[in-house]
């Protein structure tokens, strides 16, 4: 008998809701971004993203499931993310979640967002043989985590101020770009030259696997405001490629470094920035060299979705692992640290 996986994601500004079927058939995955109602403020207003989930969760639910053709009856589980995130926006999807499981009286299961993120990576290539390596890069989070198990999350190195999505978002409204600032930088970057600007970079203490990026943030602001001072031209071009070389230098060093310490042979990405050409172009050129495979979800799968919380659900399922109604949101949620 099949396994029918309702995803429910709404952690940030995305509402989202996707079938999976036996782990591999994604039957629906809808996303209602709130890109365009955020941009104005130039960042997420928690707030306002709240207000927007409590509109769109059960539009979203019940259009993927009629794109699924499934019934709710045809469910075997709802996985939900209930954290890390916004509090506000966490609670609506666990809500929802909740009151599908009681009425349908099938299993509830409570899914860590970087949990969600990475599984992202098994939706293409379900037969990934562990022990794996994923760097998880977003607007929240830039962490190494090495999995040497399905489930099992060792957690190696992790930002310790400005997470490199964050200090994206927040250099691209600097330069006048817009939000996100991830894309646009990205984008901007390919016209420009990557050592146009030598910006600094942190490698903290010697055998660290954290990650810094507030003091180049700090770099490029001062940069801005010096030449803004003295009324010099910027190429923005060129500084967005400096600033993204920076920012991809310090990702793919780390990487490798865990590399050598874990002895992996597949490297994962995960997360929005995950889809970053700059990223992606650096890192599989240093794995080649070192004799590693490296493993990039779709493009599609890289921001927030409810696929991927239906993947790492579908995993929880198989191994029984289901949370109870009590269930509540968890804005600070660890990694392979359940708060059931």
């Amino acid at each position: 008998m099949s396994i029918t996986i309702l995803g429910i994601e709404t952690s940030c500004d995305e509402t989202s809701a996707a079938v999976l079927v036996d782990g591999v058939d994604l039957r629906s995955n809808i996303i209602s971004s709130q890109i365009e109602i955020h941009k104005k403020f130039g960042g997420v207003v928690p707030e306002v993203a709240s207000r927007k989930h409590l509109e769109n969760v059960h539009p979203v639910i019940i259009e993927a499931l009629e794109k699924a053709d499934v019934t709710p009856g045809d469910l075997s589980a709802v996985a939900v993310t209930y954290g890390p995130g916004l509090v506000g926006a966490l609670l609506v999807g666990v809500a929802a979640a909740k009151a599908m499981a009681y009425a349908l009286d099938i299993p509830l299961i409570g899914v860590n967002h970087l949990e969600g993120h990475i599984a992202a990576n098994f939706l293409a290539q379900p037969d990934l043989e562990f022990p794996l390596l994923c760097l998880v890069v977003s607007g929240g989070h830039s962490d190494l985590v090495y999995l040497p198990s399905r489930g099992e999350y060792r957690l190696l190195g992790r930002t310790r101020d400005d997470a490199a999505g964050e200090a994206f978002d927040k250099v691209a409204r600097a330069m006048g770009l817009g939000y996100p600032g991830g894309p646009l930088i990205d984008k901007l970057a390919r016209e420009g030259n990557p050592e146009a600007v030598q910006f600094p970079r942190a490698f903290l203490e010697e055998g660290s696997l954290d990650f810094s990026f507030s003091g180049l943030k700090s770099a490029v602001l001062n940069y801005l405001n010096r030449a803004a001072m003295l009324k010099e031209d910027i190429n923005k071009a060129d500084l967005a490629a400096s600033f993204q070389r920076a920012v991809v230098e310090v990702l793919v060093e780390k990487t490798m470094m865990a590399v050598q310490r874990t002895g992996v042979k597949t490297i994962m990405m995960a997360g929005g920035v995950a889809a970053n050409g700059g990223l992606r172009a650096l890192l599989q050129e240093r794995a080649s060299a070192a004799g590693c495979r490296v493993v990039l979800p779709p493009l599609h799968l890289c921001t927030d979705n409810a696929a991927m919380i239906a993947c790492a659900g579908y995993y929880k399922y198989l191994r029984g692992d289901f949370a109870p109604l009590t269930l509540n949101a968890v804005p600070a949620l660890a990694l392979g640290h359940d708060k059931y």
